[in-house]
């Protein structure tokens, strides 16, 4: 395929979406699937959040898309891609690319994948990402002929559903995990055991505020200090491989360095995102908190269990009803302030309870850091597979 490079205004045409108005009723019914970035969760978009009606697609920017086109965001989830596999209507956050020329499906969106880092790259803005169509269009991808395309993309689709297999089997474990809770513990909202409750407040010594300096464009090594971003939390894990470098020039903070044992509260995010909680199993050192993640810091007086809490804060419905604390200004992300944190109320089963909880979260954790690993492998070899295919090497 050398030689064959093509950017990809010369190949396809992007076609964007909109918003109907939120306080018009009648445009949003279930009548046409509307995708948004919080759809993109796997390669296929085979279902949506939200829908609107026919009404609201023709009052609006939004188009329909029909099904089997490449759609990727251009704010917020830069670098992720998805097939929708039925016709939907997409928003402003999102384009499809339209082929002009002969151009599989499959090929296009493992290319797409492919540029991610380069969609990263050309993304700007303070707070949340965005890269212009500007930008996205001057980005290059190999266009070798259709029957070499299927080819390409028939061994990556192979290699993919591998790695989909050890997702799968991850999310079984966190079901698994979820649903140990709710049989020994009930409901932590509605409380049908009718568990002591008590304030965070009263089951903490403090909560600890982060840093947020201005870090370097990369990654920290296993030997410099580096600051944790979002990502680190936001998926209810903790990744510390999720770190931005501190310039050599500032001075570390070593009082806020995470340590194993922490349990980590995103305090600031989108309102889908915000109030993710992560426990602390192991880390690296000299990784410190970030301004938008606190460090719940529970009293060892009170007797709770931190990877209880953790999974209580995490409990689904209990985090959607802590998720309607976050406030901020119109335009800004919503954030829950310290004092709000406090006053939330969590139930507390006695402690050999807890205990026996927290053994079984340590064999699932056991479980799932083998699978973790085992997937760690699978993306290596995909990312392999994918850098030899998009050289012309496979």
């Amino acid at each position: 395929m050398k030689g064959s490079f093509r950017s990809l205004n010369e190949i396809l045409s992007f076609r964007g979406g909109g918003t109907p108005r939120k306080d018009v009723p009648e445009y949003w019914s279930d009548e046409i699937p509307w995708a948004s970035v919080k759809d993109f969760k796997s390669l296929d978009l085979a279902k949506t959040q939200d829908s609107i009606s026919r009404k609201g697609l023709e009052a609006s920017a939004s188009n329909l898309i029909p099904a089997g086109h490449v759609i990727i965001p251009t704010r917020m989830a830069l670098g992720k891609a998805a097939i929708n596999s039925i016709d939907m209507a997409i928003n402003q956050d999102l384009r499809a690319l339209i082929p002009k020329v002969p151009l599989d499906s499959r090929y296009l969106l493992h290319a797409m994948i492919g540029l991610a880092d380069e969609i990263v790259r050309y993304g700007s803005g303070a707070t949340v990402k965005g890269i212009t169509q500007e930008n996205l269009g001057k980005l290059q991808i190999p266009l070798p002929p259709l029957a070499e395309q299927k080819r390409i993309a028939a061994i990556l689709d192979a290699a993919d559903a591998l790695r989909a297999k050890r997702r799968e089997a991850l999310a079984q474990l966190d079901a698994l995990l979820q649903s140990t809770f709710l049989s020994l513990f009930g409901d932590p909202v509605s409380n049908p055991m009718g568990w002591p409750k008590t304030s965070i407040e009263n089951l903490v010594d403090n909560i600890d505020s982060g840093w947020s300096p201005t870090c370097l464009d990369r990654s920290a090594t296993d030997d410099e200090w580096g600051v944790l971003k979002l990502g680190a939390v936001t998926y209810c894990e903790y990744r510390e491989n999720q770190t931005k470098a501190l310039p050599h020039e500032l001075t570390p903070r070593p009082e806020i360095e995470v340590r194993k044992g922490d349990l980590l509260f995103t305090r600031k995010n989108t309102y889908d995102l915000v109030a993710a909680c992560a426990y602390v199993h192991e880390t690296r050192p000299k990784l410190m908190l970030p301004d938008l993640i606190f460090r719940i810091r529970l009293s060892k007086s009170h007797g709770t269990e931190p990877t209880f809490i953790w999974q209580q804060l995490i409990f689904p419905r209990l985090r959607k009803h802590i998720q309607t604390f976050a406030g901020g200004a119109a335009g800004s992300m919503p954030n829950i302030s310290k004092a709000k944190l406090r006053a939330i109320e969590l139930i507390t089963p006695p402690l050999p309870l807890q205990q026996k909880f927290a053994a079984i979260v340590e064999s699932i954790e056991r479980q799932k850091a083998a699978q973790r690993a085992h997937l760690a492998e699978l993306d290596a070899l995909f990312a392999a597979l994918q850098h030899r295919a998009f050289r012309g090497e496979l």
